[in-house]
């Protein structure tokens, strides 16, 4: 059987090492040097040739520096005779999976080639913004799901008595409507509007029957907050009478936080996916059993 290690990544390193500890694989001998000027040396201080090596690194904030070091890493490894499993909790650019506006750039297939080029046999990411992004790359490609965890952790730490689950947009709602339905909780969407050139956002205005409720909006991302901001003033005015904001990769950029609460949400909850102040939840369980029914 070949032998597999786990390279954790500077962004991911507690998420590495518990991956890696959970399948009881090796962690492989290798530094992260970053200059001061920013530039990034990559070393590997065993021989690979032969192993799998799975390269455990989410692409969040400072994405294009997490991008670059995972692609580093990768090339040197795949140039050393490894197969390279890339496991990628968040994956950057993931939104710019298709040309919206004339003459932008389909920025996720762009990545998808650069992780081609780079050495990477396999990718394996958590709730990809959309499905349909995984057709950009040209080997294979998938997306486990954090929202069994996030469902567990809620139900179990929150009490929460009979909440309503609200998707803020229609793109994300199957996702959010999978939450309600593992949970056992009404769903209800809003209707979202961005402008593509300033990147605001509107919701339709819609009468939710939330009225003395605890609500729960859940969505993939959460960056700078505007949507969720949006969506929890909406139910806020109509009366919800506690409103929590759950999602899988909490990236929550400048004050996001502080505008989600100054918008009416009583508690932010994520997953480590991206490390931070409200990582409540561990995927390393979610990757790991998808990890355990790869092939050779």
């Amino acid at each position: 059987m070949t032998e597999k290690l786990v390279l954790p990544g500077p962004a991911s390193e507690q998420l590495g090492k518990a991956v890696a500890d959970k399948l009881s694989f090796p962690l492989l001998k290798a530094e992260f040097k970053v200059f001061p000027d920013g530039e990034t040396r990559f070393t590997c201080e065993e021989k690979v040739s032969g192993k799998t090596v799975l390269v455990v690194q989410s692409t969040c904030p400072p994405v294009d520096t997490h991008l670059f070091q995972l692609l580093l890493a990768s090339h040197q490894l795949s140039q050393e005779g490894a197969r390279v499993v890339a496991v990628v909790p968040y994956l950057g650019y993931a939104r710019q999976d298709k040309e919206f506006l004339p003459g932008e750039s389909v920025t996720l297939g762009v990545v998808a080639h650069l992780m081609r080029f780079a050495g990477i046999r396999r990718l394996v990411s958590v709730d990809i913004h959309s499905a349909e992004g995984l057709s950009l790359f040209s080997f294979p490609a998938y997306s486990v799901s954090a929202i069994p965890g996030l469902v567990d952790f809620i139900r179990s730490e929150l009490q929460l008595s009979d909440p309503v689950v609200i998707s803020p947009d229609l793109g994300g709602s199957s996702r959010t409507e999978a939450f309600a339905q593992l949970y056992g909780a009404r769903f209800l969407k809003l209707t979202k509007t961005r402008d593509r050139v300033t990147g605001g956002v509107t919701l339709q205005e819609a009468r939710l029957d939330v009225k003395g409720k605890e609500v729960i909006i859940v969505d993939d991302i959460i960056s700078t907050g505007g949507t969720v901001c949006a969506a929890a003033e909406a139910m806020t005015k109509q009366g919800a009478k506690k409103v929590l904001a759950v999602c899988v990769h909490g990236i929550l950029v400048d004050d996001a936080a502080s505008k989600l609460k100054r918008a009416g949400v009583d508690a932010i909850v994520s997953t480590n996916t991206v490390p931070g102040e409200f990582s409540r939840v561990d995927v390393s369980d979610a990757i790991v059993a998808h990890l355990k029914t790869l092939d050779e």
